[in-house]
């Protein structure tokens, strides 16, 4: 597997503006009754495509978080809302955040934190 690099790119934070990225919307994820939205992002400046999992919890709206990591543009047209968890978890590494996370961005690895 390719090492993917961190660049210190905006795109490795949540908070970009609209100039700097295009999104499209991939679906929503429902295993478990998460109703996670997932949504492909291409940075404008770096070019990099990225996979986007964003969970939020009616009950609990501190407890929200989202995670997203590199894709392959390859492999965007074949991405299933409910693979992207699998895809996410198979990473060298991913970037997280929101409420559960404090707001902050966070790079993860390995399992994604699911649960209320």
């Amino acid at each position: 597997m390719k090492k993917l690099p961190k660049l210190g790119c905006a795109c490795e934070k949540h908070d970009l503006i609209e100039s700097e990225y295009r999104k499209s919307n991939v679906g929503t994820d429902s295993t478990e009754g998460r109703m996670a939205q997932v949504s492909v992002i291409q940075c404008r400046l770096c070019q990099r495509i990225w996979i986007k999992y964003d969970i939020s919890f009616q009950n609990s709206l501190e407890l929200g978080r989202w995670y997203k990591g590199i894709i392959a543009k390859k492999d965007v047209s074949e991405m299933k809302p409910e693979n992207v968890v699998e895809h996410l978890e198979n990473l060298e590494w991913y970037v997280c955040g929101g409420e559960f996370f404090g707001n902050k961005e966070v790079f993860g690895q390995g399992k994604l934190n699911l649960d209320l």
